[in-house]
């Protein structure tokens, strides 16, 4: 079993953070130290949007022991700093509306914020198809010249990892205009606008998504070490790693093969400058703590999340893993289980005919496990995606998606928002017959009037693709001429799965298998 040492003594720690990963300014340390001045989290600022109807928590740093007063309009509670000079109070919620300002105030000392917003306060997180730019999506033109939504506010966290609690980073709250949409996250705006347009109130989305991310940098690696049989030979890796590494020994090899490129007349690709692995976007903690805790804490109603092709490999093990980090963020937040709702992975690589392994299919299962969990949801996607491009462009279908799980979940819109799921199969007379929940009107097919997409395989655990048929709105009959006694089906199970059945309201069958047999990634750790 893997042990996790004790930990630095924190200026030091503090300091180390400072150097490697260049992630806590001077203002971010003294945050966390006592100092006479107010000190918050960037997350805080003129023109932000604090969530509605939910207590408004403001923390921040003075001097240890100092009083401390927050108000807003006529709503005041005071507090004392403590040891470390850190102070938390929660204003009494307030509905929908603006603008407002909220005061803090110490002693002599005082930070007025103005322009503040009451209403819908969401996190944008994950990797590169949630970090993907407006600028970088359909009707990117349109998109961008018809953004002018004053009360939509746009706050990113900038990419920087940290080895220790950061409290600090560069960024700012913007009303959304042309120009302040274009490098912002596209999910989340147009998840965002749908959410506006539809209440008429205040929404604020906070981007902190951080492209080729794996899930393990979004969680302490001390949340890893609790299940040791799952997570020991990952942080070993880390560990030698972090022993063992010499970025400048890297950085130096790098320089002699540009220098030798260049010599040569700079013929073909030019050597690709290597990133300082322990300061990236892979090891555990370094997001969590760089680029999330500037935000824990932040009053919010819920996170959407787009991630999972940089842990596609080791799919089994984010069976674990992603419920996991829900579960600590939300631990972590105090906020209870607030909403979180996902993304599954596209369609991807090349389409083959013949059934076979797949790891994204293996990713698409674990994540769908993952909503055992309460208030969580799924936008299937496995219709929207590029066989050639990681990156699909078409934004707007996902985050319509994303935009029905929230609408109906939490604000009371009646209609369908989830993707029709297995509920159960039986096997009679060489066929399957399939049961479904969450059909809405029903049932169909699109493109062509047969099912695409389905396989069955007998003891032999041998699959052929299989011939299904609509018998109902919530039901299905497969079969197929080479397996006479049937045991196990499959539906979308490859990268880039040929299917076709859907919700009569467009929301694509869920990818799913009826078995239990071993897959690609369930060694990998």
């Amino acid at each position: 079993m893997r042990h996790v040492g004790p930990k630095q003594p924190r200026l030091f720690s503090r300091i180390f953070s400072l150097v490697t990963a260049g992630a806590i300014t001077l203002s971010g340390l003294l945050a966390t130290d006592a100092a006479a001045e107010i000190k918050v989290s960037p997350v805080f600022g003129d023109s932000m949007v604090l969530q509605r109807d939910q207590p408004i928590h403001v923390w921040g740093w003075v001097e240890s022991g100092a009083s401390v007063t927050v108000s807003m309009d006529d709503r005041s509670i005071s507090t004392e700093a403590n040891d470390e000079g850190r102070f938390d109070v929660s204003l009494p919620s307030m509905s929908a509306g603006g603008p407002h300002s909220l005061t803090i105030s110490s002693g002599k000392e005082s930070k007025t914020f103005a322009d503040v917003l009451i209403g819908e306060v969401w996190v944008c997180s994950g990797q590169s198809n949630m970090q993907w730019r407006v600028a970088n999506s359909n009707h990117a033109d349109v998109e961008i010249a018809s953004a002018n939504y004053p009360n939509l506010r746009l706050i990113a966290v900038p990419n920087v990892a940290a080895r220790e609690p950061a409290n600090d980073f560069n960024g700012s709250w913007e009303a959304c205009t042309p120009d302040s949409v274009q490098g912002f996250s596209a999910v989340g705006y147009f998840f965002g606008r749908t959410i506006h347009q539809t209440l008429g109130v205040p929404v604020g989305l906070i981007n902190n998504a951080w492209g080729g991310s794996a899930a393990e940098a979004w969680v302490p690696e001390e949340t890893l070490a609790e299940a040791p049989e799952m997570y020991d030979p990952l942080l070993e890796r880390w560990e030698k790693l972090s022993t063992n590494y010499d970025f400048e020994a890297e950085l130096a090899k790098y320089e002699e093969r540009r220098q030798k490129w260049v010599a040569n007349g700079k013929k073909g690709a030019s050597p690709r400058r290597p990133r300082n692995q322990l300061t990236g976007n892979h090891r555990p903690g370094n997001l969590y703590y760089g680029v999330l805790n500037p935000i824990i804490g932040y009053s919010i109603r819920g996170t959407i999340w787009y991630q999972g092709e940089s842990n596609s490999s080791r799919a089994f093990q984010y069976r674990d893993l992603f419920p996991r980090m829900i579960t600590k963020w939300r631990s972590d937040w105090n906020q209870g289980d607030f909403p979180f709702y996902w993304v599954q992975l596209a369609d991807f690589r090349v389409e083959v005919e013949e059934p076979g392994m797949s790891d994204w299919a293996e990713l698409r299962e674990a994540q769908t496990m993952a909503l055992s969990l309460p208030n969580t949801g799924q936008a299937v996607i496995v219709d929207a995606g590029e066989g050639k491009d990681i990156h699909p462009t078409d934004k707007q279908t996902v985050a319509m998606r994303l935009a029905r799980l929230a609408l109906t979940k939490d604000y009371g819109y009646k209609f369908a928002s989830e993707s029709p799921r297995l509920k159960e199969v039986r096997f009679e007379d060489g066929k399957a017959l399939i049961d479904f929940e969450l059909v809405g009107a029903g049932l169909e097919t699109f493109d062509v009037q047969e099912t695409l997409g389905f396989t069955i395989a007998g003891d032999d655990q041998v699959f052929y693709n299989a011939d299904g048929k609509i018998i109902d709105s919530d039901t299905i009959q497969v079969q197929s001429t080479s397996v006479e006694q049937p045991v196990a089906v499959r539906y979308g199970w490859a990268d880039n799965p040929i299917v076709n059945v859907q919700s009569k309201e467009g929301l694509p069958l869920t990818p799913f298998r009826t078995d239990t047999w071993p897959g690609k990634t369930d060694a990998q750790r």
